[in-house]
């Protein structure tokens, strides 16, 4: 049976490195040291993916990780459109490899910064994406997926990243 990169990130029972004798530690710490061979890098990078989108199911209030996947995807696309090209390369350096990629995926940044002030486009966006019901439930996405977020990558860039978004995009995400 094949399975997809996807599959393996949208189900945590897969490739869990506590059962094969690895430590997983505190999902609360920000940094873990880098392990250094290339398997146990992989394993890492797959270990911190999962944390994440364990993280935003619960934000979420569910358990489907598939649905969280498809929200990180779409709110991450969505706000990395509206910065800078300078400002989407501070923020992705700050992001797990995987997440990393996930978030340069389908990008082209002769067309960024995006254009717009309301936050209806913004919103607009991640409901198409991530195949949500309306504005309502991506609104509720982008402010689960920004709270994760901010529990993973720096203060000072997080502030950044709102900063470079329009005001009404802003309260959309700091609800």
């Amino acid at each position: 049976m094949t399975v997809s990169f996807t599959d393996r990130l949208a189900d945590p029972g897969r490739m869990r490195l506590r059962d094969r004798g690895h430590s997983v530690g505190d999902p609360k710490r920000r940094r873990r040291a880098m392990p250094t061979d290339r398997a146990s890098i992989i394993d890492h990078s797959v270990e911190t993916t999962h944390i994440w989108l364990n993280e935003l199911a619960a934000e979420l209030g569910t358990e489907d990780h598939r649905y969280a996947y498809r929200v990180l995807r779409a709110v991450l696309h969505a706000v990395r459109d509206r910065l800078t090209v300078d400002e989407a390369a501070q923020l992705a350096a700050q992001l797990p490899e995987l997440i990393r990629g996930i978030y340069y995926e389908g990008w082209d940044p002769s067309r960024t910064p995006a254009r717009y002030h309301a936050s209806k486009p913004f919103l607009d966006r991640i409901a198409s994406e991530a195949l949500l019901a309306g504005d309502s439930e991506a609104s509720y996405a982008a402010e689960a997926v920004m709270d994760v977020l901010r529990h993973h990558i720096s203060a000072g860039e997080f502030e950044q990243v709102l900063g470079m978004l329009p005001p009404r995009v802003r309260a959309v995400l700091r609800k």
